[in-house]
């Protein structure tokens, strides 16, 4: 697959915009300002290919990348953000739940968790709820560079022992850290999905 060659399909903020036409998807999922977008920049090689912002909660739409006619990489809304309205917040959440409702064209999620922080009750909420509906998920523990190194490793073994048997992916967006494996991954999911099909 061609990095180069993506480009955003639709960001889709109803229902019946959600694609569901056969292709694989991969779906990036965690809290607010936990790096989803900032991730998907690193991995893609591109600065502005996501909208990043330092303020929580600004993905309010779930946006399709088309990478390279081979898949499409799912920006999904950040969950856990308290200063959102009732009403926004049900909107966003009725959103992201349709996603997963029908999720035969969902291959893998990758769920992101803040690697400094541990995973927070919303996170063990949306874990639970993908292992209940059998969808595939990894963890890409996010802010590695915010940990020094004795801590890094620390936390990656308290995160290991409390997410197995689920794989875990270190992973920094400043530095780059973990960028190659987890690409691996992409490719691996996408080349099994089309075999598959």
């Amino acid at each position: 697959m061609n990095k180069n060659n993506i480009n955003l399909k639709i960001s889709a903020g109803r229902r019946d915009q959600l694609l569901r036409d056969g292709r694989c998807q991969i779906a990036f999922s965690g809290r607010s300002n936990v790096g989803k977008s900032s991730a998907l920049n690193r991995l893609m090689g591109r600065k502005k290919l996501a909208r990043v912002s330092s303020s929580p909660g600004k993905t309010i739409t779930v946006n399709f990348f088309d990478l390279d006619g081979a898949c499409y990489l799912v920006d999904l809304p950040g969950y856990g953000f308290a200063r959102r309205s009732e009403a926004e917040k049900r909107i966003w959440s009725q959103l992201t739940d349709s996603y997963f409702q029908d999720h035969r064209d969902l291959a893998l999620v990758l769920q992101l968790v803040d690697l400094k922080t541990g995973p927070s009750r919303d996170d063990e909420m949306m874990i639970s709820f993908l292992q209940e509906v059998g969808i595939p998920f990894v963890i890409v523990a996010t802010k590695l560079d915010k940990l020094n190194k004795t801590n890094q490793a620390k936390n990656l073994k308290e995160l290991e022992e409390q997410m197995f048997p689920v794989p875990v992916y270190p992973f920094s967006s400043q530095t780059g850290d973990g960028v190659e494996s987890v690409w691996s991954l992409i490719e691996k999911t996408v080349s099994v999905w089309n075999e598959q099909k």
